[in-house]
């Protein structure tokens, strides 16, 4: 292997020259705002996320703020962004420092690793960046730029490649300067070492790199194996009562969308009106059927079949009302909504204009 202290003085130099260092997080920094600014960045791109955390930290400037709030006004400004388990965790691990650490975020790696939503690599750059601790980092980013450069075969989800790249990553990083190194690393996979179309010449380890020369970046890191992705089916009920107010419903805590508000979910195989008098009692008459549409998942698709129905005077009396409400669309509130849900109500919305012009 390259000499460590050769491959972080390359990618330092770099960084000086070409690296981020106006990120919103970066102009402000704190652990609580480079905590933020990680979650949403686990999964999603620097130029989708930055509205998103700006938002965010102006609602909820510091740790305690976010703590004492409902979990409804977390989900709200996350809707859009998805992954929503990161929101949850993000709250309940803001809570779990209010009452375990006095508000202060923890500088003990094994604290920041307990904290639900962060494993060792989001604790790793929390502490580096935020702290200027000696920890390495393995985000998707820096993956790729060690894969590629050490030839690293093999899946990085398979425990024996991922403990390889750990070991790479552990061994290059600098005792001097980890915060601006590991920042670089990432840099350098998010706008050099891309996924699609590496700028190999404008890399600071392109005569050392193994795959580049070789015309092999494409090989490194080896893809997922792939399986077809399953596909589910669900009719989403859009049950308006007579004031055109819409029925929402709030998710379980656990599990897809948890805890955000979402359209009814009728089965395929059950009739809509006689669902929504036996489940939700609610009588009414379908007044539309909209196109299927389709929602992917990591995991598997989603087919959605959205059914407009028109509830009777009784639409009003709707029981469970922490789970149910009537939403008017004209003047949505803070709840957070799923995206798919949102664009329904959007197009609701449209449609609504068209028939009351």
């Amino acid at each position: 292997m390259m000499d460590a202290e050769d491959f972080s003085e390359r990618v330092l130099l770099w960084y000086d020259r070409f690296g981020r260092k106006n990120l919103p997080w970066q102009r402000i920094s704190s652990p609580y705002r480079v905590w933020v600014s990680e979650i949403m960045l686990q999964q999603t791109q620097v130029a989708t996320v930055i509205p998103y955390y700006e938002r965010f930290v102006e609602r909820f400037p510091d740790l305690l703020r976010l703590a004492d709030a409902p979990l409804d006004d977390v989900l709200h400004l996350w809707s859009g962004l998805g992954y929503y388990a990161r929101a949850r965790n993000l709250h309940q691990a803001a809570r779990q420092v209010r009452d375990r650490y006095d508000g202060r975020f923890p500088t003990e790696m094994s604290e920041v690793v307990g904290l639900p939503g962060i494993g060792r690599s989001t604790a790793g750059a929390i502490l580096s960046l935020a702290s200027g601790q000696r920890h390495s980092i393995l985000d998707g980013n820096v993956k790729r730029v060690l894969a590629r450069c050490f030839a690293v075969e093999g899946w990085p989800g398979r425990s024996a490649v991922l403990n390889r790249l750990w070991q790479l990553s552990e061994d290059l990083t600098p005792a001097r300067r980890t915060a601006e190194y590991n920042q670089a690393m990432m840099d350098l996979g998010a706008g050099v070492c891309t996924r699609g179309r590496p700028d190999c010449g404008l890399c600071p380890l392109e005569d050392v790199c193994i795959a580049g020369p070789r015309g092999e970046t494409g090989r490194y890191p080896a893809s997922k194996p792939r399986k077809p992705l399953p596909v589910r089916e669900v009719r989403m009920l859009m049950i308006r009562n007579p004031a055109g107010n819409l029925l929402m419903e709030q998710r379980p805590p656990k599990g897809i969308w948890g805890g955000l508000w979402s359209l009814p979910e009728c089965p395929m195989e059950e009739e809509p009106t006689a669902w929504c008098a036996d489940r939700l009692g609610v009588r009414g008459e379908i007044s539309a059927e909209w196109a299927l549409r389709r929602h992917t998942f990591t995991h598997f698709h989603l087919d959605i079949l959205p059914v407009e129905i028109r509830a009777g005077d009784t639409g009003n009396r709707v029981m469970d009302g922490d789970r149910l409400v009537w939403y008017n669309t004209a003047t949505p509130d803070t709840r957070g909504l799923a995206a798919p849900v949102t664009r329904l109500i959007d197009e609701l919305r449209q449609r609504q204009k068209g028939e009351n012009p």
